[in-house]
């Protein structure tokens, strides 16, 4: 998952505020059998002017909420406090002592929606780094554990999200790794379910424990699976970034299935680089089907200097990406239906079952996924008998939550 981080320039100092754990009611999900669930970045309360209190919460059963980090010393900690915990909204007040920002926002939101749950995320693709010295011993382990616990009791949290990207190999090349790292993983998951399960027991509650899970063969040939499934609530499988910038020639972001027209020369790529290839691996490898939430994407993926062949489908590229919404090679899905669509071609691929957009004049091709691809999506899951979906993340959706609206639709059964 390509979760961009780039918030120097937004970071402020904040002070970190006590806050004492309410009681909750018990887990009841809004859509009875299945979850939908999403993330909410942090860094979007800056230039994109995305706030919790924009979240259409009705159609959502839980909220992951991305980032805290690995602090020095292996624990647990806050990556913006100012966003978190500091940011002044309506109603908020500056005396001593008072929670304002996302934190108390979110606390705000579960007030509006008893039956919301709300997970704090670990981690994340720029900040995995220390994940593999944490899960190394059972002193770090046990550390990291109880921080992460006290994290989310602290601020009102109902569990913790795991994203580590990625244990043994696959991530960021300054990242530490080690071949240990896929036992360790586990091991680390054992210590935090341990921890949740005595907070659990006191607090008289099921506190949660997920993790966002890869869906490229690679990278989750370095999970242990079975054992993982064991442990935890349930996994995000994050079933996109199959293809983007990096790639060779054009292709789809989250491809539904894979294509027979694909031409790609490495047939791992070409087989298994797609939803349904990822999800019936995990399957295979022991994770029962009710624990794992499909990950869709609420953004696209896009390649510049496309030559008009093809409908720009499955052709080489210029090196740089063109611009994005926010960073080079990626476009949210407001700014696609807004700006893109009706402007560029539309076109559906019948086997992968998503769309593309090609400009022949800016040669200019994108990948992304819209109601129609996503109501399919969600239509899978039901039928694989799937524990739900997951979007990343939420601003990239319309101001109206088409995309969430379409899946909360198709989850409910309605047309």
């Amino acid at each position: 998952m390509n979760r961009c981080l780039s918030l120097a320039a937004f970071l402020l100092a904040g002070v970190a505020l006590a806050l004492a754990p309410t009681a909750a009611a018990p887990e009841a999900p809004a859509v009875p059998g299945k979850r939908i669930v999403a993330y909410y970045a942090e860094w979007t309360v800056y230039q994109r002017k995305y706030n919790v209190h924009d979240i259409h919460a009705d159609k959502l059963t839980h909220i992951i909420y991305a980032f805290a980090k690995i602090a020095p010393g292996g624990e647990c900690g806050l990556f913006d406090s100012y966003a978190a915990l500091d940011k002044f909204y309506p109603g908020d007040s500056w005396d001593a002592g008072s929670l304002r920002g996302n934190f108390n926002q979110l606390l705000k939101l579960k007030k509006k929606h008893p039956r919301l749950k709300t997970l704090i995320a670990v981690g994340g693709w720029t900040l995995s780094g220390p994940f593999s010295d944490v899960a190394l011993t059972d002193k770090s382990r046990d550390k990291f554990a109880k921080s992460a616990v006290a994290f989310m009791t602290k601020y009102g949290f109902d569990g913790v999200d795991v994203d580590w990207e990625h244990p043994v190999s696959g991530g960021l090349e300054r990242n530490k790794t080690r071949p240990e790292d896929k036992k360790n993983y586990t091991l680390l998951l054992a210590s935090l379910r341990k921890e949740l399960d005595a907070r659990g027991k006191l607090d008289k509650k099921r506190y949660l424990l997920t993790l966002a899970a890869p869906a490229g063969p690679k990278t989750y040939a370095n999970l242990e699976i079975e054992k993982v499934g064991r442990l935890v609530d349930w996994v995000n499988l994050m079933a996109y970034d199959f293809h983007g910038g990096w790639s060779t020639l054009t292709n789809f972001n989250a491809p539904l299935y894979p294509s027979k027209g694909d031409p790609t020369a490495d047939e791992v790529v070409r087989k298994h680089f797609n939803v349904d290839s990822a999800v019936r691996a995990y399957l295979a490898k022991g994770m029962p089907a009710d624990k794992i939430v499909l990950g869709v994407p609420f953004y696209g993926r896009g390649w510049g200097g496309v030559k008009n062949l093809n409908d720009g489908l499955y052709q080489p590229h210029a090196p740089n990406p063109p611009r994005g919404t926010w960073e080079p090679g990626t476009w949210d899905y407001k700014d696609l239906a807004a700006n893109h669509v009706g402007k560029s071609r539309r076109f559906w691929h019948d086997e992968a079952k998503v769309p593309w957009l090609y400009d022949a004049k800016s040669g200019t091709m994108i990948s992304y996924d819209d109601p129609e691809s996503l109501r399919l999506k969600a239509e899978y899951a039901e039928r694989r008998k799937l524990g739900g979906v997951m979007a990343w993340e939420l601003s990239a959706d319309d101001a109206k939550a088409t995309l969430l609206t379409t899946l909360h639709k198709a989850l409910r059964g309605k047309k």
